[in-house]
């Protein structure tokens, strides 16, 4: 099977060399590995390159999320694009495969996988991440929550609805629910699973947590456009 793997950086230097190596061990897998980096400082780059992959820069004035995905996207060929944040960790290797396995269903446009805290993470983490990516795989028809830091997207359902470039976040969840407005379902695979450093609420930082509530609302409300 061939996949590309679209992975997003920003002075990643203490975790993308174990992000990497993880990847070399995916099984029965040939894949692209693509890193758009948002004008790290460290070694993050250097690293990438050491490995192989092909990095592409965007600097902060141009950053956003869906900017940097879609960046990342048009640079790759393959059917299936897996997007993973450059502190996730795939748990073993079979994670690319598993993720890939959902597509074998016409209607999925795309799945993301479980998240898991690492045993020092804090325990505002774990209970976020347990609470949140549970052990059943389901398929979304409404419910548009998606998470971009472990999912794989149709690219036949990207070029149609590509990530909107305007929002300062939630763009995965604004994806989905454009997606799912076309007629398209969401896979949840849990056997698709990655170690997430710092789990998925910032630190609990308390501006961040306003401005993605903002979106969300927006998004429910279908008013975000597309904005790409």
């Amino acid at each position: 099977m061939k996949a590309a793997v679209l992975i997003r950086t920003k002075n990643e230097e203490a975790w993308i060399a174990r992000v990497l190596d993880a990847l070399t061990r995916q099984t029965d897998v040939d894949e692209d590995i693509v890193v758009v980096d948002n004008d790290s400082t460290d070694a993050t780059v250097e690293i990438a390159r050491r490995y192989g992959c092909r990095v592409i820069g965007i600097p902060d004035h141009e950053y956003t999320h869906g900017r940097a995905l879609n960046l990342g996207i048009r640079a790759t060929t393959a059917d299936l694009v897996a997007i993973l944040s450059g502190h996730c960790v795939p748990a073993n290797g079979r994670w690319l495969l598993r993720l890939a396995a959902n597509f074998t269903v016409p209607a999925i446009a795309g799945v993301y996988g479980r998240q898991e805290p690492f045993p020092d993470s804090t325990a505002f983490d774990k209970r976020d991440l347990w609470t949140t990516f549970g052990r059943d795989r389901r398929i979304q028809r409404r419910d548009h929550f998606f998470h971009n830091a472990n999912s794989m997207i149709r690219r036949s359902v990207w070029t149609e609805v590509p990530f909107n470039e305007a929002l300062p976040g939630v763009e995965d969840r604004d994806w989905a629910r454009r997606a799912q407005e076309l007629g398209w379902q969401i896979a949840y695979e849990p056997q698709a699973s990655v170690y997430h450093f710092h789990g998925i609420h910032q630190g609990r930082d308390e501006d961040r947590a306003a401005r993605v509530a903002r979106i969300i609302e927006l998004i429910q409300n279908g008013a975000t456009g597309e904005g790409s």
